[in-house]
């Protein structure tokens, strides 16, 4: 949802953010780091029990993942190599901060409990997989009920209110799995639909032979092609079982 409806608004909002970064010579890699940097820290800290803190931490480890976008586009855009860099981050900050929710749940609410953030972390990975795989077979798979930029806001109202955080992980699993659901159905209608067919380069090149010995005249006859005719006729003949 944050996708289709308010990330362009937020990019305009933070572009003169990121000219006045990018002015200071910090590069996008470096918001990169330090937003994995503080998701080690967010992990460890909630696993230790600091729940309140470990709000604090995990706001702090999302806001250089939106000012990097900011500065690689008032540098002239993104690299693919910064691209790159920025998704796997990404991956890797979800891993610790829901292994850190879960070591904590473990310890607070028994061995079981802990299997609820790594389903969350699975359907998640999932939507990820999901949405690089589309757009590698040229399809689109953006949208749905639950991403990234909605999966930080609840969880960080599941560590404010460690109440909730329980039935938040729940109602965070629901709505990831719909998700998926949702990006499945969408590149299946797109590979489904029919596509243009794509004439092979070697008809191509016979067409464009036949037309170069078609001559550029209206009504030319080009040099053999009546030897061509005749060589046709023969052959017709000769299945028909008959002699020309």
């Amino acid at each position: 949802m944050f996708d289709g409806r308010w990330r362009t608004s937020v990019e305009q909002g933070l572009k003169p953010i990121g000219s006045s970064l990018e002015r200071t010579g910090i590069h996008p890699d470096h918001l990169t780091v330090a937003g994995l940097v503080l998701a080690v820290a967010c992990a460890v800290t909630v696993a230790s029990g600091h729940l309140v803190l470990g709000v604090i931490l995990l706001t702090a480890s999302a806001l250089p993942d939106l000012l990097d976008g900011a500065v690689a586009r008032a540098r002239g855009g993104g690299s693919v190599r910064g691209a790159f860099f920025d998704s796997v981050t990404d991956r890797v900050t979800d891993t610790l901060v829901l292994g850190g929710i879960a070591w904590y749940l473990a310890s607070s609410n028994g061995a079981h409990a802990a299997m609820l953030p790594f389903a969350v972390l699975g359907v998640s990975t999932l939507i990820s997989y999901e949405r690089a795989k589309a757009e590698a077979l040229g399809f689109t798979a953006k949208g749905g009920l639950m991403e990234r930029a909605e999966r930080i806001i609840a969880l960080g109202v599941g560590l404010a209110f460690s109440v909730v955080l329980v039935p938040v992980l729940w109602i965070m699993l629901a709505l990831t799995s719909i998700t998926a659901v949702q990006r499945f159905i969408t590149v299946w209608r797109q590979a489904s639909a029919p596509r243009p067919v794509r004439v092979p380069w070697t008809t191509v090149n016979r067409w464009r032979t036949w037309r170069s010995r078609m001559g550029d005249a209206p009504g030319q006859e080009p040099a053999g092609i009546h030897h061509d005719r005749e060589r046709w006729r023969e052959r017709r003949s000769r299945r028909a079982g008959t002699r020309p």
